[in-house]
């Protein structure tokens, strides 16, 4: 059973963001038992302080750090503030990027996607976001720009995404996770 962690980099309580990884968490239960699901919650991190970082540092830290280290990929979604990720997923990639050369996002693949009400669906926050995750040492799985536009209109009562359109180009993302997946750690997934 692969084991996958999704993580919004927006705290509003009805984020589009969060809506698009529901749709993953409904697409990944669909598969069968194949996959088990995680969220780790931006909002839940205090702000980086390297001073707080020593012995077993906070409490959230270090569950948000062993979840990810359990884990066998990441699914990132982020909104665009000013053309990059929200602060608080960059604090949330700073907790997870250490300790240096021994982080949790070390060698794990990692997808990313964006939504956004605006219509180019936050893509101009994925340059920024990559560069930090590869400079974090996650690796970046190979896939399709997945970038929701106009994301406020597509989310149904459910809080998932039901846009067929959207709902394949989510359902790729998750393919090629699954792909990075068995190809990086060799867990067996049922085809």
């Amino acid at each position: 059973m692969a084991r996958i962690v999704l993580v919004s980099g927006s705290l509003r309580r009805h984020s589009v963001n969060s809506a698009a990884l529901a749709t993953i968490r409904s697409i990944l239960d669909r598969r069968e038992g194949e996959f088990r699901t995680w969220e780790i919650k931006v909002a839940d991190l205090p702000h980086y302080n390297e001073d707080l970082d020593v012995g077993p540092g906070p409490a959230e830290v270090r569950a948000a750090r062993e979840l990810l280290i359990a884990s066998d990929a990441a699914i990132i979604s982020t909104p665009s503030y000013n053309g990059a990720m929200t602060g608080a997923l960059k604090n949330a990639l700073d907790w997870l990027s250490r300790p240096w050369k021994a982080s949790s996002l070390s060698g794990k693949p990692v997808a990313l996607l964006t939504a956004s009400p605006g219509t180019y669906g936050g893509a101009d926050a994925q340059p920024d976001t990559r560069r930090v995750l590869e400079r974090c040492g996650a690796v970046l799985v190979d896939h399709a720009r997945v970038a929701i536009g106009n994301a406020e209109l597509l989310v149904g009562h459910e809080g998932t995404i039901t846009e067929p359109s959207v709902v394949a180009e989510l359902e790729g993302l998750v393919d090629a996770t699954v792909a990075a997946v068995r190809g990086h750690r060799r867990v067996p997934v049922a085809a």
